[in-house]
């Protein structure tokens, strides 16, 4: 692979440090959440509501294999060539929900406990192997080749998002220490799924415009009702793995 150029990578991302710190904080809080649940919570509602927290966490253990394979057959994985479609982030996110049905459906039977001690295993795996190929090419769509270091952003978003569909099945707030950093993440390695930008003095209602970045990102992803991308991406991914939902008994 080639080396682009340092100037291709977006200025928050040109240093892996302040990434990787923000990456680690999303892997922290998702345990830290997880610590909370018992056998009684962990078939709460996530915000996808048909996608019980228990299914999260086979699903977090599903992501984070999936990026270190992600990395491992760049630039050519098979998120690579779906990317590379080009295709509608509405398409992306009905593939993706596929993807992630048929992984989670196969998952072991586990409990969810085993589950995230997995995914914490593989997210900080992950993270150190990133810093020796940060500005190689991961994948590319359309006209935006996303390199490593974007890829490592997408995966920095991801975890915080679920931390925050974890504390929301608690019934709890959460947001990043470094909500800023978050949503350079995002758009560094979401290209199909832009943040709009704020306008100064607007007074609608949608989040996804709103000075708060990670508001903006909340609603990137679908989350805040009527706003982003509602029903694209992972978001479509949640709904796709409905009808795999089985009750968790501890």
């Amino acid at each position: 692979m080639e080396r682009t150029h340092s100037s291709d990578v977006p200025p928050q991302l040109s240093e892996p440090v302040p990434v990787l710190a923000a990456y680690d904080d999303g892997v922290t809080a998702i345990c830290l959440l997880a610590a909370r649940f018992g056998p009684g919570t962990w078939n709460a509602q996530t915000p996808c509501p048909e996608w019980r927290a228990a299914d999260l966490a086979g699903h977090l253990r599903c992501v984070a294999d999936d990026f270190n394979e992600y990395l491992d057959e760049a630039p050519v994985s098979r998120y690579s060539r779906l990317m590379a479609t080009g295709a509608h982030p509405d398409t992306l996110g009905r593939k993706l929900a596929r993807q992630n049905a048929v992984e989670l459906a196969t998952l072991a039977d586990a409990p969810p406990t085993e589950h995230i001690a997995a995914f914490e295993s593989a997210a900080r795996a992950y993270a150190g192997r990133l810093a020796a190929v940060w500005d190689l090419p991961h994948h590319q769509y359309r006209d935006k080749v996303v390199t490593v270091a974007g890829m490592a952003g997408a995966a920095c978003a991801e975890w915080h998002l679920h931390a925050w569909d974890l504390a929301t099945a608690l019934g709890q707030d959460y947001r990043p220490h470094d909500a800023v950093a978050v949503l350079a993440c995002w758009r560094a390695g979401m290209p199909h799924l832009p943040v709009l930008a704020a306008r100064p003095g607007w007074r609608g209602g949608l989040a996804v415009r709103s000075s708060d970045p990670w508001h903006a990102v909340l609603a990137a992803s679908g989350r805040l009702a009527g706003t982003g991308h509602a029903g694209t991406g992972r978001v479509a991914a949640l709904a796709g793995l409905a009808r795999l939902r089985r009750p968790w008994r501890g």
